[in-house]
């Protein structure tokens, strides 16, 4: 036996639309039968929709993101650099060119090299610490007797007696002191050296620092007189103490500088202060006007 069943129901209405599409008026109200209108359902058979079914609509798809790019590991560092940073190579240092001439030069923010000349006692050490701890840009303080001591075994002192091994070893010192200067100016660091060279041997004294380092070191001595440096040098301990005869000796030989042309110190009355402020007017007429040696 079969039941009568009716249009089937519509979908469900949306809000914002009209009507289903493919579904007729005449499915909500029955009504008597129109001519040229669609045949309603007979009893006993499914009516079907007129027109096609729209497809349902489909979620959106998320985007899929893409994995981050794998990360590579930083090349190792060449055999040419020294903590992960590049050094420039260390030529030789060049002549500092001079401003224009209305304007004074500063010293103490110019990338400078200088060689500071003296006897054992003329304070050259306590000199070249303090202009170097007391200046606007980096620099550096490089002591010729602090490098020569590297050597602790097998020193050959000069005051056991000069010969072949202690002078090899003052060779030694002022090349690594050459090279030690040459690298921190190559990377914009100001360079002080202290040395006691003779006006009589230029090849391994003035003439060899300037192989070492470049042209445009520039040398100053400081020459107090012969009983200041008698005094300061009796106040000094160890090796670095002369006796007072060996003393004169040197400071005689110093004497020399003053037909040189070099720029010349008498801190026989100044403290270590007041000689660097006099360091530095004497760098700011260098600079301007570099001396011929």
């Amino acid at each position: 036996m079969q039941h009568a069943v009716g249009s089937p129901l519509p979908p469900p209405h949306q809000p914002g639309h009209g009507p289903a599409v493919g579904w007729s008026p005449a499915a909500h109200h029955p009504g008597p039968h129109q001519p040229g209108s669609t045949p309603l359902p007979q009893p006993g058979h499914l009516g079907a929709p007129s027109g096609p079914v729209p497809p349902a609509p489909q979620p959106p798809v998320p985007p899929v993101p893409h994995p981050p790019a794998p990360q590579h590991a930083p090349a190792p560092p060449g055999p040419d650099v020294t903590g992960h940073v590049p050094l420039p190579p260390g030529g030789p240092f060049p002549v500092p060119s001079a401003p224009p001439a209305p304007i004074v030069p500063d010293p103490a923010a110019t990338t400078l090299a200088v060689l500071l000349i003296g006897p054992a006692g003329a304070g050259k050490t306590s000199v070249a610490k303090f202009w170097a701890g007391h200046r606007r840009v980096p620099t550096a303080h490089v002591s010729l007797d602090d490098v020569r001591e590297w050597v602790r075994s097998g020193f050959a002192d000069p005051q056991s007696g000069w010969n072949d091994h202690s002078e090899a070893q003052y060779r030694l010192a002022r090349r690594t002191c050459g090279f030690a200067a040459r690298n921190f100016l190559a990377n914009g660091i100001s360079c002080i050296l202290d040395d006691a060279i003779f006006p009589d041997r230029p090849a391994v004294g003035l003439g060899g620092w300037k192989r070492h380092v470049g042209p445009g070191l520039l040398p100053v001595v400081l020459l107090p007189g012969l009983e200041v440096v008698l005094e300061r040098n009796a106040e000094r301990s160890g090796n670095r103490r002369l006796s007072d005869e060996e003393v004169a000796r040197i400071h005689g030989r110093m004497a020399g500088w003053y037909g040189s042309g070099l720029p010349i110190i008498d801190n026989s009355q100044l403290d270590v202060p007041t000689t660097a402020r006099v360091l530095d007017d004497v760098l700011a007429r260098a600079i301007a006007s570099p001396p011929t040696w």
